[in-house]
C-alpha cells in the first residue's frame, strides 16, 4: 500500500514522507504537495527509492 504523510511542526515547517513507492515514483506522487507547500529545503532518500521499479505488464510475455 502506498501512502503520503504530511507532518506540520509547531513552527509551521512541513515534512512530506512517502512509503510504499519505489524509485522515482515517490517523487512523482508527492510533487504536487511539495509545490503547494513551497520550496524543498532538504531531501532524504529512503532505501525504497533505490529499489528498481517493477512493471508487471512489461514483464509478462504474450502467448504465441
Amino acid at each position: 500500500m502506498s501512502c503520503i504523510e504530511i507532518v506540520v511542526g509547531p513552527a509551521g515547517q512541513s515534512r512530506v514522507q512517502t512509503t510504499g513507492y519505489t524509485g522515482e515514483s515517490c517523487r512523482a506522487a508527492s510533487r504536487f504537495l511539495e509545490q503547494a507547500l513551497g520550496s524543498v529545503s532538504h531531501e532524504q532518500l529512503t532505501p525504497e527509492f533505490h529499489q528498481i521499479e517493477t512493471n508487471q505488464h512489461a514483464s509478462q510475455t504474450e502467448p504465441t
